[in-house]
């Protein structure tokens, strides 16, 4: 019987921090094939390098079509999805998932699809809700789900997300989390369990890269009166047990905190486009006014005065509004610096 021998890793806001953390106190005589997401922008990474140098295992950025490398940290590379497929890492620029490429959902299908149960998922530190779907993947393919304690995570809300929407088959800080996996790595991995339809079909979605999927709705889910906010395609909803998620037919997927920040952060940015927009007002009946008073018309001048004042009343609404959104605004999107200590 196969052991269990893959790891899959999903961080965000603080992870940088926690997963060498976890590498350096790995046991040395541990083995296992590891795939790794870091929420990263899309500049050069010298993650590689860091994790390698936390002393467990070698490091890497795979390129696409790669053979996997038994004993090595695979680490999705800046603004590209790491896959798994057939022993072979894909690199795919696609769609976003979550706001997010590299995203943890799409490694985690795909791990969920190629290992089953050989597979461990660990969700670490971060913000919003990127990786809960695919450690539902991992689950209903008969891995295991694991989670760092919210409570000992620098930034909790990814923890506590996937708690919520996952059983998760242990839940520990991160001190606790390498003799946990050490021991969950040299379990057997027990028979193997049928992959889900609707799991290998969103695992297909990343893969396809810029081709539309006008199918994935009769395979998935149900139309909604939702639009994308990355294209404003129609979104697809996504009844993933007790999770409800969102997809539009291009790949852009959101979970419900993902898609309520994407919401919020659409209505700041109208917010600033009115209040420019109010300003320009403003200052364009404020130089009406003082034509018109030079001109001897002090009843054009009275009129375009009053639509000043007006316009300067909507100006201090909107940054009075501006003001109380941004106040008790926790950082979302969580990326984490390379390099922090």
């Amino acid at each position: 019987m196969d052991k269990r021998d893959i790891l899959a890793i999903g961080a965000s806001a603080g992870g940088i921090t926690a997963l060498r953390r976890l590498f350096a106190a790995m046991p040395r005589d541990a083995t296992a094939t590891v795939f790794v997401v870091q929420h990263i922008g899309a500049t050069r990474s010298v993650l590689p390098v860091l994790l390698s140098r936390a002393g467990w295992l070698p490091a890497f950025h795979p390129e696409d079509g790669e053979p996997v490398r038994e004993g090595w940290i695979h680490v999705a590379p800046p603004d590209h999805h790491l896959l798994v497929k057939d022993g072979c890492a894909l690199v795919r620029r696609g769609a976003r998932e979550n706001r997010c490429r590299p995203a943890i959902d799409p490694l985690f299908r795909s791990v969920a699809v190629a290992y089953g149960v050989r597979a461990v998922g660990l969700i670490l530190t971060g913000t919003l809700d990127d990786g809960t779907a695919g450690l539902r993947a991992i689950k209903r393919c008969g891995g295991l789900a694991v989670v760092q304690d919210p409570d000992d995570a620098e930034w909790p809300d990814m923890p506590r997300n996937a708690l919520r929407h996952v059983s998760a088959d242990s839940c520990a800080p991160l001190s606790d989390l390498p003799a946990l996996l050490v021991r969950l790595l040299s379990e057997p991995s027990g028979p193997a369990v049928p992959v889900p339809v609707d799991i290998a079909m969103e695992a297909r979605v990343p893969e396809n890269e810029f081709d539309a999927m006008p199918d994935l709705t009769a395979a998935v889910g149900r139309p909604s009166t939702l639009s994308c906010p990355d294209c404003g395609g129609n979104l697809v909803e996504i009844e993933d047990g007790p999770l409800l998620r969102f997809r539009c037919k291009v790949g852009h997927a959101y979970g419900p905190a993902a898609l309520a920040e994407s919401h919020r952060e659409a209505v700041e940015q109208a917010i600033w486009v009115a209040l420019r927009t109010h300003q320009d007002r403003a200052l364009m009946f404020r130089r009406l006014a003082e034509r018109a008073r030079k001109q001897g018309h002090a009843t054009v001048e009275a009129n375009w005065t009053k639509s000043v004042q007006e316009a300067e009343r909507t100006v201090a609404m909107l940054k009075e509004v501006l003001s109380r959104q941004g106040k008790g605004q926790e950082l979302a999107g969580g990326l984490a610096e390379e390099g922090e200590d």
